[in-house]
């Protein structure tokens, strides 16, 4: 995980929800509930590798609030994974989350040794997942067969098929139909609010993806279909440029085969730093926290910065970006739209009744658009940043169950 002057993942989520905090004049006792994680499990995960020898892997899975329910939230695969950036992403999904990770590194181990990696972390955090209690889901790195694997080890476990204990499972094993590309169906919804609200057409507005994972190229797609023109994309190995647009439906097919975005034709290669302070109306972060920091937000030449990714600026180049007059969507709104669809997923399984792909689309947007009208009340109202708005909203609504609920014994 990266480190920056302002500190790590979980110091910047800390630091966030104490700014929301102090705004709502949350009470002291209601803060000491509902800050900290509630539950943090590290496990020793063994593994037989190919060569023959065990190698041990250290896995994690943190739930920051159950008050209004079960947690829910993705399992990453990283050589980056820290307990510390585990709480930071539970937090961030709106105060009522999960997150789990393994330190690996998923790009030099086989299928073979990430599904029997996957069993054994699966087997060491089992007592605190269940439909009824923590529901995980896809992150970096992991995908739908990682969930299959999950869903199957904890099933054979119980001794009957529990489809609802992961979501962004594969169709066939009870997956939703627009689970995959939700994140960025949803980044996409946010971003036409922020356009209608800047008065900025969307159609002809340059925009700049960082990242071109699953939420960087469905953004990149659903923009490009809209009329936008998407200039600059980069994947972890190399960032390309065309001033004229790039063909997303043709670089999409490239990065399939490939599984780069380099020498794309009718582009030119520049450097991640550039990338990040092009000149352009839309800059989407899609890769990892901590993308801009106090050293580069000064460059950012965007009109408006849509956080696909969790945590991709530190509050000291929040503090920037707004000096500049750029504005924010904040993750925790952004980037809602995959645990959102993850939550249709689940409300499927246990129903056991499952939706048109166009019923899910329609109610994501309506989710999400209203979200977004919700934070920017707030944000227009109490006259605070949106990153600031969006917590206080999500630690409002905890604040109210917890009142509600009082404390045991």
């Amino acid at each position: 995980m990266l480190e920056t002057k302002t500190g790590n993942a979980y110091d910047v989520a800390m630091e966030n929800f104490d700014t929301a905090a102090n705004a709502l004049e949350l009470d002291h006792d209601i803060r000491e509930m509902i800050k900290f994680p509630e539950r943090m499990l590290t496990v020793s995960v063994p593994v037989r590798m190919d060569d023959g020898r065990i190698h041990r892997f250290e896995g994690y899975r943190v739930q920051h609030s159950s008050v209004r329910g079960p947690a829910k939230g993705g399992i990453r695969y990283h050589p980056q994974v820290t307990l510390d950036e585990v709480k930071a992403l539970a937090t961030w999904i709106p105060f009522g989350g999960a997150k789990g990770g393994v330190t690996c590194d998923p790009k030099s181990m086989s299928t073979h040794e990430l599904e029997h990696m996957t069993r054994r972390f699966t087997s060491a955090i089992l007592p605190l997942i269940g439909p009824e209690q923590d529901i995980p889901a896809p992150d970096v790195y992991t995908n739908s067969q990682t969930m299959a694997w999950i869903m199957d080890t904890y099933s054979m476990t119980k001794g009957y098929a529990i489809p609802g204990v992961v979501t962004g499972k594969p169709i066939s094993l009870g997956g939703s139909l627009g689970r995959n590309e939700a994140t960025g169906r949803g980044v996409f919804y946010t971003i036409e609010c922020a356009c209608e609200h800047m008065k900025m057409p969307l159609k002809g507005a340059t925009v700049a993806v960082q990242g071109f994972g699953n939420a960087g190229s469905v953004t990149a797609q659903l923009l490009h279909e809209a009329g936008a023109k998407v200039i600059a994309v980069c994947d972890s190995a190399n960032a390309i440029l065309n001033r004229n647009g790039l063909n997303i439906p043709e670089l999409i097919r490239m990065k399939a085969l490939t599984g780069k975005v380099q020498k794309f034709p009718e582009s030119q290669e520049i450097s991640h730093a550039e990338l990040l302070t092009l000149d352009c109306d839309i800059l989407v972060p899609a890769a990892l926290e901590n993308a801009i920091t106090e050293a580069n937000a000064a460059g950012v030449r965007a009109r408006l910065v849509a956080e696909a990714a969790n945590g991709p600026v530190n509050p000291a180049a929040d503090r920037i970006l707004q000096s500049k007059g750029i504005f924010l969507i904040p993750d925790i709104l952004c980037n809602a739209g995959g645990v959102t669809v993850s939550y249709f997923e689940w409300v499927q399984d246990e129903s056991h009744l499952f939706w048109e792909a166009q019923d899910i689309y329609n109610r994501l947007e309506r989710v999400m658009k209203t979200s977004f009208r919700d934070v920017l009340k707030m944000h227009e109202d109490r006259k605070v940043p949106m990153r600031i708005a969006a917590n206080m909203l999500g630690i409002g609504r905890v604040a109210e169950a917890v009142q509600i609920r009082g404390i045991y014994p």
